[in-house]
């Protein structure tokens, strides 16, 4: 056995769940339940914690977390990126390597779902929300911020041939980069888990550098720490969503948007989240996220009709030639004088994006059993990001378009003359036929879209606290989804958008350093399983 082979090739009695209970580990089965004990109660007493300190101290929790982000985006910026950029090379070089060979559980198995339901719960996990709350947002407040100072690269928009720079600048926050953290996150979870039989949790991952140790507290600690990036980068996701349904609730119904309708309905929606949890991966989950999936595609068919198939075509090839032109600057730390786009946009997303991967990693992971890597990484990153701009430049181009006419009143008030992100979406959708229809749907969808993350977020958490567990006692599910709920309440009324983004830096930033070190181990692992074929 090579040296490889055996560094790759953990003790079954360390780790087996059948008898860890015999051998002394932490594994403890209390009133029924199955948990990993510290990584339970650490991470769940602290979390309790910090709802209830929150809700009594929001003033204090708004002020601190005001002043949080803008504090460790602009500290950590070059860290940010250049640790994005690094794991990005990483991911695309394993598609042109041999490696890219290796087929996850080995080369006898076979996709537990077909392309369809694979992509459609890959896209749902990993993009959630976001499409619709920043799909017209974001590129119009580049191009139009206030003195431009939220343009990429400083770019004029008013010269001709940059006037969808705010595309551009969207796109590449929501593409190659966002999913390359993902995927790198999510290879590494099934390669350990399917190939070398280890629990699907993070600690697996480390096993090459940690040996038997991540049976441990340096396991534990991994773990915490994943648990806190996925809740925080999770809910995040979902105080948005709550934000933009009462926005929508407004706009169709005319219910006012206060803070305790938002409440309201992250109470409810959390229910129905709780419905699905119940009802498990291919009923609940896997159902949910084909609805969405087809609803989002019929609301992009109709904008896309509406506003010009011609012009949305030539609008998209003409924003991705000049992302995949601008992307080595817009990569670069160094020397940025846009330190508004910079530092308030491009570093923000990429420590939310890190935060989410082991929640979004670990989704993907579990249901790409029997893919090859390359297959792997060529849907999980190419086709998304392929996607993400085609909605990115349909949406947010044809709102620039209708501005730069003189219209769009709807967009004007809600991004450029009063800054109400929840709102842009449906001041986009008044300037198109069919209004009192395609609100309500669209409403309908962004719920769906909340649901769906809810609900694989709870799934996740729960099989990291469980010690890699699938199949933990449901009451479980449970309690992490009810708790995902009030950590969004908690995050709302302490502070809002700012809290929500405030604590998704904090956890993004040190997990940074744990998805650097995963890219390190999955290597060792892939030349070993290729070294096996």
């Amino acid at each position: 056995m090579s040296e490889t082979k055996k560094m790759l090739d953990p003790d079954p009695r360390v780790w087996d769940f059948e008898t860890e209970y015999e051998l002394g580990q932490d594994n403890i089965r209390p009133f029924g339940l199955d948990i990993h004990n510290p990584v339970f109660l650490i991470s769940s007493i602290l979390i309790c914690a910090f709802v209830l300190i929150s809700l009594a101290n929001q003033e204090a929790s708004a002020a601190f977390f005001g002043w949080l982000r803008p504090w460790l985006t602009s500290t950590f910026d070059w860290f940010l990126v250049l640790s994005v950029n690094a794991i990005t090379l990483f991911v695309l070089a394993l598609v042109v390597l041999p490696v890219g060979s290796v087929r996850i559980g080995g080369k006898d198995a076979r996709p537990d779902y077909s392309y369809a339901g694979w992509i459609a719960m890959m896209f749902a996990a990993g993009i959630g929300i976001g499409l619709l709350f920043f799909g017209v947002l974001e590129p119009v407040y580049y191009n139009f911020s206030e003195g431009g100072g939220a343009r990429p690269l400083n770019v004029d928009a008013s010269l001709p041939g940059n006037e969808y720079i705010g595309v551009v600048g969207t796109i590449h926050h929501w593409g190659l980069e966002a999913w390359a953290v993902y995927a790198a996150v999510g290879l590494s979870l099934a390669i350990f888990c399917y190939n070398l039989d280890l629990p699907l949790t993070l600690r697996s991952a480390f096993y090459p550098i940690l040996g038997d140790r991540v049976w441990g507290w340096w396991g534990h600690t991994i773990d915490i720490l994943a648990v806190f990036a996925t809740l925080f980068g999770l809910t995040t996701s979902l105080g948005l969503g709550a934000q933009q349904v009462a926005a929508g609730l407004n706009e169709v119904f005319g219910i006012e948007p206060t803070n305790t309708v938002v409440v309201l309905l992250i109470i409810g929606i959390t229910v129905i989240a709780l419905g699905s949890v119940l009802m498990g991966m291919d009923a609940g989950v896997k159902r949910l996220s084909e609805i969405n999936m087809i609803m989002a595609v019929a609301l992009f068919v109709f904008v896309i009709l509406v506003t010009g198939v011609g012009t949305a075509i030539g609008r998209y090839f003409s924003v991705m030639t000049d992302y995949v032109a601008m992307l080595p600057a817009l990569s670069n730390p160094f020397g940025r004088e846009d330190t508004s786009f910079f530092h308030g946009w491009t570093t923000f997303y990429w420590a939310w994006w890190i935060a989410w991967s082991p929640f979004v990693g670990m989704f993907i992971a579990r249901i790409s059993k029997g893919r090859t890597v390359r297959e792997f990484v060529l849907c999980a990153l190419i086709a998304p990001t392929a996607v993400c701009a085609l909605w990115m430049s349909t949406f947010g181009g044809a709102a620039i378009d209708m501005l730069n006419a003189g219209g769009a009143e709807g967009v004007k008030a809600t991004v450029i003359d009063a800054y109400k992100p929840e709102g842009a979406l449906f001041g986009f959708l008044k300037e198109l036929p069919l209004y009192s229809v395609v609100a309500p749907i669209s409403l309908v969808l962004i719920v769906i879209f909340f649901v769906t993350s809810s609900d694989s977020g709870s799934l996740v958490i729960d099989t990291i606290t469980a010690g890699g567990k699938m199949d933990a006692p449901v009451v479980q599910r449970v309690f992490w989804c009810t708790l995902e709920g009030l950590v969004a309440i908690a995050l709302l009324l302490g502070g809002g958008l700012a809290a929500l983004q405030g604590a998704a830096v904090s956890t993004g930033i040190p997990f940074t350093l744990v998805v650097l070190m995963m890219c390190y181990c999955l290597w060792l692992a892939l030349k070993a399983e290729r070294a096996k074929m």
